[in-house]
């Protein structure tokens, strides 16, 4: 009697199968593009960001250079765009007691720069009512308003807290910041009311009443 052969058992193959560069190069290819279609969305977000911080660094530089002024019993100067410096530059200085009843000269405390994008500026369009009502809305760096003149590019602090120009008049005034790149809505203002040294920042609004016609809101 014949016993029947063994049944061979035939194992499956397993074989790898890898991208061919074509396939590579298409899921590259998406991977730019949603990059992209990421940064185009997100671009208006980094460059509000730009003036946010831009506005916040002026802001505490402001309150810190007033702060100082009290605690250290010195008069403290925020220069905006002083000469010999870029633009967009806050040069912090103060006044040394006087000697022999001779001023020393001001000495430099710190300098501070806005990102390259963002300026000490105005926008047409910006209303003709200016924040706290210093000046028109016209000139960027406006300290000097009502009591002391006007278009003054520094503020002075005192020891009392108040804002005086180099004449002694209160140095009430405002300066703006803009990115020219944006609308005029995402601009931000700042005020130094001379009397008290209070410091304001304000941002821009448009009227359910009269949609074309903006107006500056405090933050």
């Amino acid at each position: 009697m014949r016993h029947p052969l063994p049944r061979k058992h035939h194992m499956p193959l397993n074989r790898q199968r890898g991208f061919s560069l074509l396939e590579m190069l298409a899921v590259v290819a998406i991977g730019f593009i949603l990059a992209g279609m990421t940064f185009v969305a997100m671009l208006p977000i980094l460059n509000r960001s730009h003036v946010d911080n831009a506005y916040e660094t002026t802001m505490a530089v402001l309150r810190d250079t007033r702060h100082l002024a009290i605690t250290q019993s010195h008069q403290y100067y925020v220069n905006f765009n002083p000469t010999g410096f870029p633009a967009g530059t806050m040069q912090v200085t103060y006044q040394p007691a006087a000697v022999g009843g001779v001023l020393p000269p001001v000495q430099q405390v710190n300098t501070y720069t806005l990102p390259t994008d963002i300026s000490f500026a105005v926008v047409a369009g910006f209303p003709t009512t200016a924040p706290d009502g210093f000046g028109t809305g016209i000139v960027a760096i406006d300290f000097g308003q009502q009591l002391g003149g006007g278009s003054l590019n520094y503020v002075s602090f005192l020891p009392d807290g108040s804002s005086q120009d180099s004449l002694g008049n209160y140095n009430n005034g405002v300066v703006y910041l803009t990115r020219p790149a944006d609308t005029m809505y995402s601009s931000r203002a700042i005020t130094v009311w001379g009397a008290t040294g209070r410091i304001r920042g304000w941002r821009l609004i448009t009227q359910a009443s009269a949609p074309t016609t903006p107006i500056w809101i405090q933050q």
